[in-house]
């Protein structure tokens, strides 16, 4: 009897080669990493807001300004590592790092589990998070290096799928874990998440760009501030980021402070956002990378907008259901995107510079998103509408920004050269 077209073996061969084939074997080795590490880091980041406010008493506008010095000091680090990824290489920084982290988050499982005083939580906190965004321009410029230029868009879908992949899993085992263990235990499993990527990037991957012999000054990490079409970029983003970076301290607060929802339940809405980029974030990625450049951000900041506006009118778990949906959906779309502008207005000698400046926009704007939630939250306790029609207005004003960016010609040229077949 003659094989059926489309059984299991035919499937898997089309699937090697039209997926797998596609791209070097360094960028699946990178993506299961980031499976790992953001596993580990969701697994508690979302509920510190709630244990420092719940457990320890202070404040939301407290927390958010030491989340936002937090976000500071990580953006100086991650600027450094920039140049450090341009001048060593990529992937000793990433080593170096993940031993540096497991011991950081260690410390602080310690810290919380003999409720320590807030302010060595907070600069042990601080510390690992500096840490972890140093070794992030390495990750980012490690992908171009290794991507075909152009499915760059279609590359950095797939670091995003291994990324989410962990980011459905640990919000639900987090929220999960926290109703009969301490929040210690939750960065103790960060630590060990650590221990995986170092033992991913040891064995498995090997360098794509081994830095140069000439001396590279730290000055030099606002080399890129030189390229105005890239650094109007970086303020555009910086907009949206502010707005996406709600989804980890201020709707954890909304939903479970404000409207009552269990932490089992704010846990299901992140895994229900990583769900969908794992299911979604491929094809969707390979279709933006069709579109013009601009117009594939500003549809994503967009839905960024509607999403979180939703969320002034949620009083019911499908609601907020559908609104996580939204939200998802500009995320798809405009994350991917964003790091194929830059690693094409990027040159080779200077990828981690660029990536290193790009990544101050986002991890500033994503500190800076919970003393703006916080604020908001403390100003607004019964104004749900006030608070989230505030926040979506900063994206729908990115919305318009990028439309006009871009009408530059260098950046018309660049799609044009780089469109996805």
């Amino acid at each position: 009897m003659p094989s059926l077209p489309g059984t299991y073996s035919e499937l898997k061969q089309r699937l090697s080669r039209d997926v797998f084939g596609r791209f070097p074997r360094g960028v699946w080795v990178i993506s299961g990493t980031q499976l790992f590490a953001s596993a580990g880091f969701s697994i508690c980041l979302p509920f510190l807001p709630l244990y420092l406010y719940q457990e320890r008493g202070l404040p939301m506008t407290l927390i958010g300004t030491l989340l936002l010095i937090s976000g500071i000091c990580s953006s100086t680090t991650q600027m450094i590592g920039g140049v450090l990824a341009d001048r060593f290489g990529r992937r000793r920084l990433i080593l170096i790092a993940s031993v540096t982290r497991l011991f950081i988050y260690s410390g602080l499982s310690a810290l919380i589990a003999t409720s320590a005083p807030v302010w060595a939580i907070m600069i042990t906190y601080i510390s690992g998070q500096a840490v972890g965004m140093a070794m992030r321009p390495a990750i980012t410029a490690m992908i171009t290096d290794l991507s075909p230029p152009d499915r760059l868009t279609e590359t950095y879908g797939v670091l995003r799928i291994g990324q989410n992949v962990g980011w459905a899993a640990g919000p639900a085992l987090g929220g999960y874990l926290i109703t009969f263990l301490p929040y210690a235990w939750l960065f103790a499993v960060a630590a060990f998440s650590s221990v995986i990527t170092f033992v991913f990037v040891f064995f498995l991957l090997g360098e794509s760009f081994h830095g140069t012999g000439e001396r590279i000054p730290l000055s030099s990490m606002f080399s890129a501030t030189r390229d105005r079409l890239f650094l109007a970029f970086t303020g555009l983003c910086l907009l949206v980021f502010v707005t996406m970076g709600q989804m980890g301290s201020t709707l954890s607060v909304f939903t479970v402070d404000r409207i009552s929802f269990s932490t089992t339940q704010y846990g299901f809405l992140l895994t229900a956002n990583g769900i969908m980029v794992v299911l979604f974030q491929y094809p969707v990625a390979r279709w933006a990378g069709k579109l013009q450049i601009a117009r594939g951000l500003a549809l994503g900041s967009l839905l960024y907008a509607l999403g979180y506006l939703s969320w002034g009118g949620v009083h019911n778990f499908s609601w907020a259901l559908a609104a996580m949906v939204v939200v998802t959906a500009g995320e798809i779309v405009f994350t991917p995107l964003t790091l194929s502008v830059v690693g094409h207005l990027s040159p080779p000698d200077y990828r981690g510079r660029y990536m290193g400046f790009f990544g101050l926009s986002q991890s500033m704007s994503m500190s800076l998103a919970p003393l703006v939630g916080g604020v908001l939250l403390d100003a607004f306790p019964q104004g749900p509408l006030f608070v989230w029609g505030t926040i979506s207005m900063l994206a729908f004003v990115a919305t318009a920004g990028l439309l006009w960016w871009g009408r530059s010609p260098r950046l018309i040229t660049s799609s044009n050269e780089n469109a996805q077949p």
